[in-house]
């Protein structure tokens, strides 16, 4: 499965979607570009792995792996990049200001039980960051 994500960059906050072969999953929020400094930006454009992940404060969610000179990029709920992401990406229902968003529970949700299936049968999904 491949999953492309693509990004609008704002000074405050980095506005994007999710498809999966042309098909809107979500669209998501992170932080702003900042040459991929950890903690205060999102990561660099290119192509990555993802995995299933399990912790204490976000139960089971998914992981992105392999991004350099980052480690635990994740995929989990927020809807304020600057308050709730350190690098991770949020999926959003809806879109509502840069680095903002609703509802995003509801697309984390979505998102996650398109990719647990084939993650449950070891098959690869492929996120594709670009602009």
């Amino acid at each position: 499965m491949v999953l492309r994500l693509s990004r609008t960059y704002f000074p405050d906050g980095t506005n994007g979607k999710i498809e999966c072969e042309v098909k809107l999953i979500c669209k998501t929020i992170e932080l702003p570009w900042k040459i991929n400094e950890t903690k205060v930006s999102c990561i660099p454009e290119g192509k990555y792995y993802i995995k299933k992940r399990y912790s204490k404060k976000f139960q089971w969610h998914l992981e992105i792996i392999n991004v350099k000179n980052r480690s635990l990029i994740l995929f989990h709920p927020a809807n304020n990049a600057l308050q709730e992401l350190n690098g991770c990406i949020a999926p959003v229902t809806k879109l509502s200001g840069p680095g903002l968003g609703l509802m995003s529970r509801k697309a984390f949700s979505k998102l996650k039980n398109l990719v647990n299936p084939i993650l449950d049968k070891n098959e690869s999904v492929v996120l594709i960051v670009q602009s």
